[in-house]
């Protein structure tokens, strides 16, 4: 009897280990489904390089560790650059091609070249439709000065690693923060380079005597008024033909395509109580960083993490230094909280465009009514008729940013219809 009873005994138990594998199995996917995997919080996605009493130097943690819907975005980093006036971020390589965007500040960007050739640019952010940017390219050595006596330079780059995901900035000096990665080579290896010993070397390049404090400096009044008879404004005095600008009283939206690094730059400000409407883009995958101010933010995609036919949405309140990642083909729809600005970076732009689903212009949707069987296709996808879609669509007269607060006691009270339709097929609930 013993005997028997020792086999049904194992056998129960590992039915129930099996039982409460599947258990956790399923409670982590619905954990995974009701986190925001395309939301950045600042209080905890951003990671601290280096920081001292004249500024900072943070990235962005990696878009694919985040989530695996956002794997296309592995080869792309953001990083975020603050310094104090007056100050001097040292010479310095990276592995990466950087675009830079000023978000407030101004700014002179050194780029050196071989053969004794510089490149100086004085980047600003006064222009009030598109902020100065700037591409640098992989192993470039360059250095940053914040020339005002009195505002701080905050810089946004995007960072398009050679080697892989990870990012590494070469630093020339050694301060009290880090190696100059010189002083990694065998002594022999300097001693032969520069011609002399390497006591001398390590004098005139690496003595803690004289070190700086960290790789954000202060720099002296008649130094940045040297640099700046170099520097030459990269500033747009009026808006290319390549500049793609829409705007009214509730906002404006101005977007420039870099064709040869394929990248989408866009500036976005939207007045409180202002709704960017419903709309998607076809190729670009956009991450949207808030400069100032708060937002509300919807996205419509699939429902979890799978092939399906059903779709939910993606909720954030966003504000400042947040990032929320838009990707290909989603609908997505914001509403300004706040006065609220934003910059923005488009993943595979060339050949990109952005359909909207309301509004008076560019609306996919009323392109299908006006074509010759238009109304006839509408009247069978939606549940009026051809006619009646038309009739509503007309409703709106405004473009792009709309009155958010436009029949919201309405959409209040319709607000648990829309809940309950959640997760259907192509419901969109905003």
């Amino acid at each position: 009897m013993m005997r028997a009873r020792v086999p049904l005994l194992l056998l129960g138990i590992l039915f129930l280990a099996s039982l409460s594998a599947s258990f956790a199995t399923s409670l982590r996917e619905e954990e995974e489904s009701q986190d925001n995997p395309f939301y950045f919080n600042s209080d905890n996605s951003w990671n601290t390089l280096f920081k001292n009493q004249y500024g900072h130097i943070r990235v962005l943690q990696r878009f694919d560790q985040q989530s695996k819907r956002l794997q296309n975005l592995e080869d792309y980093r953001l990083v975020e650059f603050r310094s104090k006036p007056e100050t001097l971020l040292l010479p310095q390589q990276a592995d990466a091609e950087l675009l830079l965007v000023v978000r407030s500040g101004s700014a002179i960007l050194v780029l050196v070249k071989p053969d004794d050739r510089r490149e100086y640019f004085f980047l600003n952010s006064d222009n009030p439709i598109f902020s100065d940017h700037q591409k640098i390219p992989a192993g470039t050595i360059f250095y940053l000065v914040n020339p005002d006596p009195k505002e701080d330079l905050r810089i946004i780059q995007l960072a398009m690693p050679v080697n892989n995901p990870q990012i590494h900035d070469f630093f020339l000096s050694s301060t009290e923060a880090q190696q100059s990665y010189l002083q990694e080579f065998s002594k022999h290896i300097p001693e032969a380079s520069f011609n002399s010993k390497f006591e001398e070397i390590n004098r005139v390049l690496f003595a803690e005597e004289g070190q700086q404090e960290g790789v954000i400096v202060n720099i002296d009044s008649e130094q940045i008024e040297e640099l700046s008879k170099h520097a030459k404004s990269s500033s747009r005095k009026s808006l290319s033909k390549q500049d793609n600008t829409i705007g009214n009283e509730f906002g404006n939206l101005t977007e420039r395509t870099d064709n040869s690094l394929n990248v989408l730059i866009s500036s976005m400000e939207m007045k409180e109580g202002a709704l960017f409407v419903p709309h998607y883009y076809s190729k670009a995958i956009v991450i949207l960083v808030v400069n100032e101010g708060e937002a509300h933010v919807e996205l419509v995609g699939p429902k979890g993490n799978k092939e399906t036919l059903e779709f939910e949405s993606y909720r954030a309140e966003l504000s400042k230094d947040d990032v929320f990642v838009i990707p290909a083909a989603y609908p997505v729809a914001i509403k300004a909280t706040s006065n609220v600005n934003f910059t923005g970076f488009g993943i595979n732009a060339n050949n990109n465009n952005r359909n909207l689903l309301a509004g008076k212009t560019d609306n996919v949707i009323s392109s299908i009514g006006r074509a010759l069987d238009g109304k006839d296709v509408l009247g069978l996808t939606f549940s009026g008729s051809g006619e009646e879609v038309m009739k509503l669509i007309n409703k709106q007269s405004g473009s792009y940013f709309v009155d958010g607060h436009h029949h919201q006691q309405e959409q209040q009270k319709g607000s648990h219809q829309q809940e309950q339709q959640k997760g259907r097929k192509g419901a969109f609930v905003y």
